[in-house]
């Protein structure tokens, strides 16, 4: 990594990592700026600023042996240096002729200022770039260069390229970073021992090889061990929360079979197989004074809710008090509406709280909450408010626990006034089994694959573009006809990098098509209020068609919808365009998903064609995760897991190692359950925390 003639900067302490770069690398105040611009301040941030992808330039050619559309290197003269100047749109343009014994080839930068004065007539240079043909002679187009005989972190090798902000360029980056390796990496404790690490390499040199590889083979190896860590300071954290649990203890909730038969049949339908298994696990784990912590997982319009309604009723009925939060307002309001006929017919009463309430609806709430009148509450985060005491509450439903972070969770386990609560957990969005059994150990799970009688199945179908006005008069027609349509975007707004639809150019786009039609547009950059408000109107059927980003994937429930048009389909996972799907057929019409797409590839294809096919979401789920790799099955956030930054949980390589760092987790903990004669583990795990709560921050 080091240039010849350059003064290499000393080593460093292992203390000097989380000082400032500018304080501990005095020769590098200057580049300090420009890496604090990309959030870097301390030798260890640096060390941590990983690059997206390789590009392999190690492939050095005579220029008379290039070839087209591949990255390659030839080392070569420069026999003339020409620069042409932009006038009108046209930009810059500086133009090397380059020659070897073996031909001659020409390299063009365009708009790039001052390329030709490190461009020297009669120089030798390496020059790294994609090669295309201009008839017969090759032709690099902006690639990059370095003088022979000076070794560089550019040209030649394999080239690492990371995530830039504006002003800063992938030359000004590497070079700096490489800088800081230098000095850094012999500071760096690795926090595994020999016989913990395995094969993974030592981290000093896993940093080494993850930003500056030899071989592009040693790039998996490098990015193995510092997944390991991650999925190691994960477990970590999930064996001493069970360790600390293990002393915890919730209220008994004892119902027995005559309350529960009697409960089952003020129901106004009778439970499927799966629903009636749930319920007596749940009622089993209640009955125990170990905290429950249980995952409900099933389809939309699996039941999941008559089964939440059953537990409630259940704990209300042994004199407990029960809570549900959701994560919006409006899936909390209809949780209310559903639930509350349900528990009322179960003799339960119930109250719904959010922050949109009047202070005096608040007042008057928070008391029949803390004077235990209030027996269920169903409401937003405003039910973990600090002005919220409970009376006696013994079980805590959270609807789409993944949206939550970890905080919220505690908060609402915490209104348990002495006890810890019992804790069910409600997703649509099936899990993996291998996901399951690796990250979700420290919960119990039930699933309902079956699905209630009477649901109608969804057609789905998969089109390309060009059937848009057959589509878009097919949701008029739906219209007339008093039905309802959705229409899903992957963008918010236009973007010259992405050729996606957007919300908003959609909004317009329809509105001149579908003149006749009210239509409303939401997504996930408008202010709350106002999402809520067109949602709430679609709802109410005062609108049409409702163009939307994802936003809309949880947390609205529109029986009269009978369309569901997710345009740009293949840039959705399959397990998300399921649940987009389950957005409709809940009414008594025949519904409608159509998947616009114009991918041609055969992997896109192939997985659109899954979900066409199955209306199963955990053989999607599966399929998802076995089609995409590194893809996110369950959202951006992983499932309300720490932002991991290497490890995926979608990787079956990395879920091998999350089963082995599990396994080494919880001999740690078991042997030191805090982690106190091993203060490097402790760090790990720290570091992870931290991750996390600046991602719930955002």
């Amino acid at each position: 990594m080091q240039s010849a003639g350059r003064r290499v900067p000393p080593p460093l302490a292992p203390g000097d990592l989380d000082l400032p770069i500018r304080a501990v690398l005095p020769d590098l105040a200057r580049g300090a700026a420009a890496l604090a611009r990309l959030g870097i301040a301390t030798p260890r941030d640096a060390l941590f600023y990983l690059p997206f992808r390789y590009d392999d330039f190690s492939d050095l050619r005579p220029l008379g042996e290039l070839v087209p559309d591949e990255k390659q290197s030839a080392r070569a003269k420069v026999v003339e240096v020409t620069v042409e100047p932009g006038f009108g749109r046209r930009p810059q343009r500086v133009i090397a002729q380059l020659a070897d014994g073996s031909g001659t080839a020409e390299a063009i930068w365009f708009g790039r200022r001052y390329v030709e004065r490190r461009l020297e007539k009669g120089a030798e240079v390496v020059v790294s770039g994609k090669v295309t043909f201009r008839g017969w002679r090759p032709q690099f187009t902006s690639p990059e260069f370095s003088p022979v005989g000076h070794e560089s972190v550019h040209t030649a090798r394999v080239v690492p390229i990371y995530r830039l902000v504006g002003g800063v360029t992938q030359r000004r980056v590497r070079e700096l970073l490489a800088r800081v390796l230098e000095s850094a990496l012999p500071a760096v404790d690795d926090s595994l021992r020999p016989a913990e690490r395995g094969e993974l390499p030592v981290l000093a040199d896993a940093l080494r090889a993850a930003h500056f590889p030899e071989e592009a083979a040693d790039v998996q190896g490098a990015l193995d061990r510092l997944a390991f860590d991650e999925l190691l300071a994960l477990q970590l954290t999930m064996a001493q929360a069970r360790e600390a649990r293990a002393d915890q203890r919730a209220a008994r909730v004892e119902v027995d079979g005559a309350e529960l038969t009697e409960l089952l049949g003020a129901l106004p339908f009778a439970l499927t197989g799966d629903q009636r298994r749930a319920v007596d696990e749940i009622i089993a784990d209640l009955a125990s004074d170990q905290p429950m912590r249980r995952l409900l997982q099933g389809d939309v319009g699996s039941g999941k809710t008559a089964v939440a309604a059953v537990a409630l009723a259940g704990v209300v009925r042994a004199g407990w008090q029960g809570a549900l939060m959701a994560p919006t307002e409006i899936l909390a309001r209809q949780h209310y509406l559903g639930l509350a006929p349900l528990l009322e017919a179960l003799g339960v009463r119930a109250e719904f709280l959010s922050g949109s309430l009047g202070a005096a609806a608040k007042r008057r709430i928070q008391d029949v909450i803390a004077a235990g009148e209030a027996e269920v509450v169903i409401g937003t985060h405003a039910v973990i408010a600090e002005a919220v005491a409970f009376d006696r509450l013994a079980l805590a439903v959270v609807d789409e626990q993944h949206r939550f972070g970890v905080a919220q969770r505690a908060a609402l386990q915490a209104k348990g006034a002495g006890r810890e609560p019992h804790l069910l957990a409600l997703t649509a969005t099936p899990i993996p089994r291998t996901l399951a059994l690796t990250f979700y150990a420290d919960l119990a799970i039930s699933t309902i694959r079956e699905m209630p009688p009477g649901r109608r199945s969804i057609r789905t179908e998969v089109r390309g573009r060009s059937a848009m006005p057959r589509i878009e008069a097919f949701m008029a027609s739906e219209a007339v006809a008093g039905r309802q349509s959705f229409v899903v975007v992957p963008l918010v707004a236009e973007s010259e990098a992405l050729s996606a639809a957007s919300a908003e150019a959609e909004f317009i786009r329809l509105q001149a098509a579908l003149p006749g039609l009210r239509i409303g547009l939401v997504h996930g950059q408008q202010r709350a209020d106002e999402r809520d408000a067109t949602m709430a109107a679609f709802a109410a059927a005062d609108l049409d068609l409702l163009v939307a980003t994802t936003v809309i994937e949880v947390g609205i429930d529109v029986p009269n919808a009978s369309v569901m048009l997710v345009e740009d389909a293949d840039r959705f996972g399959l397990a998300q365009l399921h649940q987009l799907r389950g957005r409709v057929g809940r009414g008594e019409q025949q519904s409608y998903c159509i998947l616009v797409t114009d991918a041609v590839d055969d992997r896109s294809r192939e997985r659109l064609e899954v979900v066409r096919g199955s209306s199963d979401g955990f053989e999607i789920a599966e399929a998802d995760l076995r089609l995409r790799g590194a893809g996110n099955v369950l959202g951006t956030r992983q499932s309300g897991l720490p932002p991991l930054k290497v490890a995926s949980l979608f990787e079956p390589r990395h879920l091998a190692l999350a089963e082995r760092a599990g396994t080494l987790a919880r001999r740690l903990v078991a042997a030191d359950p805090t982690l106190a004669s091993r203060p490097e583990l402790i760090r790990m795990r720290d570091e992870l925390a931290s991750a996390e709560d600046e991602g719930d921050a955002a």
